[in-house]
Order: C-alpha cells, then structure tokens, then sequence
C-alpha cells in the first residue's frame, strides 16, 4: 500500500471530524483502547506529558516539546488537526512521520480496522503511540483532541497533565457552560499524577479543585509560581520577562511564537519543567534556546505567522472567540495604516459568537475552504454584516488574500483567520 491509498482509504473509510464535525466525533475510549490492545499496548511503552485546554494547547506542547529536544532527549509529539499533510500530526524530535510508515501501519492493521470501526481520529491516536513506542521516545507530548474525559489520548497515563485554560468551544459536545467544559477537560487529570492549570477562573476553579481532590492528583496553578509580562517585540520575535514568584528570579526570554497570548502559555510550560525536572532535567540554556526557535525544531505553523512583510501579513488558526480576541490583542502591537482581514469558519459553530469579535474597522474578505463542513461565503458576508462588517466574497482564500494584497499599501497589515481550514489551503504556508 502507498502512502496516498492509505489516507485514502481512512478518509473514505472512517469518520474525519475535519470534514463533518461533530458527527464523527464517537466518545469513550473503548476503541482506542482495543486498537491499542491489539498493537500491544503501545501507550504504556513510554513517558508523557498529556495537555488539554480551549486554547493555547497546541502552542504548549510545541513549546514542550521543544524544551526536551534541546535539553537531548527523543521527544514525540502528537497533535491535530494537520495544516498540510497528515504526517503533521506525529513527529519525532519535529520530524513528521515517514509516509511509508503510515501506509504500512494502515497495511497491516487493516482487518483491524474494519473490524472496530474506530473514528479516523482513534486510528490516528492509536497509529502515534505505536509509533513512539516503536521508536523509543524518552517522552511524549500528547495534546488532547477535543475535550479531555472522552478523547481517545486519554487511555495514557501521563508523568504531567496540563490544561491550558476554558473557553467556549465546541459547546455541542462539550456543555454550554464553562464548568461544564471544565468538567470535561478535568477527565484527563489521573490518579496521583500533578496537574497544571494554566488560567483559573472563578467558574472553573472549583470544578478542577475538585476533581484533583477526589483523585489525589496534586494540582498546580501556574499563575501561582510564574508572572510573564511582554515587553515588546524585536525583529518579529516576542520579548518577555517571565518571574519566579517563589524566588523573584526573572528570565527574559525571546520567543519566535509572536503572539502576546503566548505570555498566557509560557507559565505553565516552565512550571512543567520545574515539575519534571527530576525526571527529565532541562538547563537553562536550553529553555532559552528552545522558546526562541520552536518553529524550526517542531514544525509548527499558524501561531501569530508572520509570513510576508511589507504589506504584512500574518496568519493565524484562531478559530473560537477566546483564541479571536487573543489574536487581536496581540495585533494591536503590529504598527498599520489599514487592516484587511480574510476571513472563513466552519457552519457548525455560532457564527455571532465570532463576528463580534471582528473589528468594524477593518476591510473584510470573506471565503470557504473545499471542506463540507464551510459555512459557505456568501452566508458568512450576510452574517458579518448585521455586525458592521463588509467585504467581498470569494470561494477560495488564495483568491482572497491575493485580492486583498492588490488592495493594499506597504504599511497595511492582512490578517487570515477564523479556521485550520482556511489557513491550511493557504498556498504560501
């Protein structure tokens, strides 16, 4: 089997949340853990650190894992959705996983396969933790797919967990209130094993407390032990100064994720450091090192991307309205005589919800992605404009951002946003 014919045949075969949604979305763990079982039980061959939250997961676990391949160690990392290719979701010390090594694993587990009928997502999981098993990962950075209690990752038994912070999201699956959502990311937190929790609210807070208490798990609020605050930005880099609470030792860190919500991040990414140290020890230099290249050594894309200077233009796979209002409190950093913004969502999340975050200001271009789960352009410019917002419409975003650069001055700054899918079929990502 080739590598084409292997993801052919999961897309065609299984469900794909990135192309329907919610539908394919099946909760419980009991097929990934008999996909596991049967491949000897893979996640119970290697160390890990498990990370859930609304926003900033991706961010963390690339940030972590990026952390631990400059201190030496073989680092795996597994995240979704992919940008450009599927291999995106499996890395070993930020290299994808081989595409032969997708097709044989499809290949030899097919019966398998076919026999559970899991979701594209839990032959994925299942494919990633016989992979770092294989290779023989000092540990693992495993970033939860959607929620946490009922995710397919969470059949690992993790040396941390992190949550990053509850916002609405997926609201459908998850609950409509934010105790409800932390409910659900709070099921990743094991017996015994310390959990961090990168942002606290008084909502939450009670709902984590709990759950910590009742497993035993000590739980850590980053806030607590580390203050970052942005100090400017140089050379498209993020400067920071991140404080020890405890000590009032202050690093000053320079970070290639340029967006300020990264100071939201970063504390709980050092205070994993300061948890695992014993385990996995890590010098400063390397922390340092790795928070101002984790772009190259992981391969993360669509985090405050920078892609094109003069007009800028940056690129971003917010796509919730806490992660929308993060972005644009990063840009107001970003000198600019006019913002153009091209913009496209998926149908099935509240597209008001979104759009009043969407500055009135800007000049807009709306577009869909080649995925039936788009809410198609023309619907998206009726809704923006009970909001204020006006644009053109387009159905393809390489049309869109190549209208938008024809319209603009050297000063002006685009931004792409509001979904994976809309940034993924970017031509110049």
């Amino acid at each position: 089997m080739q590598y084409q014919e292997a993801i052919d045949y999961l897309y065609s075969r299984l469900p794909v949340f990135h192309r329907i949604g919610p539908k394919a979305f099946k909760p419980g763990l009991q097929n990934t853990e008999r996909l596991c079982e049967a491949l000897g039980n893979p996640h119970l061959k290697f160390k890990s650190i498990h990370v859930a939250g609304t926003n900033g997961k991706g961010s963390t676990s690339h940030m972590l894992a990026s952390i631990y391949q400059a201190a030496g160690y073989r680092v795996g990392l597994y995240t979704s959705p992919h940008l450009k290719s599927f291999t995106e979701r499996i890395r070993i010390n930020g290299q994808p996983i081989p595409e032969q090594e997708v097709a044989d694993f499809v290949e030899t587990h097919k019966a398998l396969i076919e026999a559970i009928s899991p979701s594209f997502f839990e032959v994925t999981v299942a494919m990633a933790f016989g992979c770092f098993a294989q290779h023989a990962v000092d540990i693992a950075i495993i970033e939860v797919g959607l929620g946490g209690r009922l995710d397919s990752t969470n059949i690992i038994i993790p040396q941390l967990s992190v949550i990053t912070n509850i916002g609405f999201d997926h609201t459908d699956i998850l609950g409509d209130t934010l105790g409800k959502i932390a409910a659900e990311k709070a099921g990743i937190i094991k017996p015994e094993i310390p959990v961090i929790i990168g942002e606290l609210l008084p909502e939450t807070e009670p709902v984590f407390a709990q759950t910590a208490a009742l497993k035993d798990a000590p739980l850590f609020s980053a806030g607590q032990y580390y203050s970052v605050t942005v100090e400017g930005h140089l050379n498209g880099r993020l400067q920071v100064a991140a404080e020890a609470r405890k000590t009032g030792l202050t690093r000053k860190l320079e970070l290639d994720l340029a967006g300020d919500y990264q100071a939201l991040n970063l504390p709980a990414v050092l205070l994993a450091t300061d948890i695992l140290q014993d385990q996995f020890p890590v010098g400063e230099a390397a922390i340092t090192d790795a928070l101002s290249s984790v772009v190259p050594r992981t391969g993360l894309k669509g985090r405050f991307q920078i892609i094109q200077q003069s007009p800028t233009i940056i690129i971003d796979t917010a796509h919730n309205k806490p992660g929308l209002r993060a972005f644009f409190n990063a840009l107001d950093s970003i000198p600019k005589r006019e913002l153009h913004i091209v913009f496209g969502m998926v149908a099935d999340k509240d597209p008001g919800a979104m759009l009043a975050e969407l500055p009135r200001t800007a000049r807009y271009y709306f577009c869909e992605a080649d995925s039936p789960r788009s809410l198609k352009s023309t619907d998206l410019q009726k809704e923006a404009s009970l909001f204020g917002l006006n644009g053109s419409v387009f159905t393809d975003v390489n049309e869109a951002i190549g209208e938008a650069i024809d319209n603009t001055d050297v000063n002006d700054v685009i931004a792409t946003l509001g979904s994976n899918y809309i940034v993924s079929e970017l031509n110049c990502l």
